[in-house]
């Protein structure tokens, strides 16, 4: 497994991901709406903000991040390679590119959602506690928020 940059060229690897995990995505649910995060994808990965995890070139987990907001913005992993910690090196690997000044922050699905239970405890074993409610994609939602030393 090797966590990394994500490259234009692992663009087709990238959405075959995104299309196996779309249905837990709001914003997805069109052949618009992923034509649309396509390109949202390549605008990322030119800006250096994507990171991949990847098993045999197959990209197997998927992160985009804003440095200039200092927030994780998308992040998957493949059901068939959870559980060996490519989220967490993900994050990590997304930490460095951050300004450690300011506060990381994520959104997720708020409490009460049959999908928030492994999210949620997710960024709790990170360090991220509860914050705003917001609503995204239509969707009700709740930030998370790692505090960093200031």
């Amino acid at each position: 497994m090797e966590i990394m940059l994500g490259k234009e060229c692992d663009i087709d690897s990238w959405m075959c991901l995104v299309n196996k995990v779309k249905g837990n995505f709001p914003g997805l649910e069109t052949k618009e709406d992923l034509e649309g995060h396509r390109d949202t994808v390549l605008d990322f990965i030119s800006r250096k903000s994507a990171i991949c995890a990847k098993s045999n070139d197959k990209i197997v987990g998927a992160l985009l991040f804003s440095k200039d907001d200092n927030v994780l913005c998308f992040l998957a992993v493949d059901s068939e390679y959870r559980r060996q910690h490519i989220a967490e090196k993900m994050v990590s690997y997304m930490l460095a590119f951050m300004d450690s000044k300011k506060d990381v922050v994520v959104t997720t699905y708020r409490d009460g959602v049959p999908e928030e239970i492994a999210a949620r405890a997710f960024y709790r074993s990170l360090g991220f506690t509860e914050g705003k409610m917001k609503e995204e994609f239509g969707s009700p939602v709740q930030e998370f928020v790692l505090k960093r030393f200031n």
